[in-house]
């Protein structure tokens, strides 16, 4: 069975068993993001998973920060390909 970290690592450049590296980590955040936006669409009482959508919005954004701030042109290719800002 495949997890959700495998399917970011398989789709990045790097090593296919790559779990760890920030790229591959907000792919894999995004993944989860979507799911738990389209959860709280159908169950718009469920506050506790809004708290952690929220949180893991928040970790996202500390790492597209990271990357920015490591590599723009890495940034950009990313939010691109994912779809999210700008």
């Amino acid at each position: 069975m495949v997890t959700t970290k495998e399917k970011a690592g398989a789709a990045s450049s790097t090593a296919k068993t790559d779990t760890g590296s920030a790229p591959v980590q907000v792919r894999a955040m995004t993944t989860r993001i979507n799911e738990l936006t389209k959860h709280l669409k159908a169950n718009p009482k469920d506050f506790a998973t809004r708290r952690g959508l929220l949180q893991l919005v928040g970790k996202r954004k500390r790492l597209l920060k990271y990357i920015a701030k490591r590599s723009g042109e890495e940034y950009l290719a990313l939010i691109k390909e994912l779809g999210i800002r700008r």
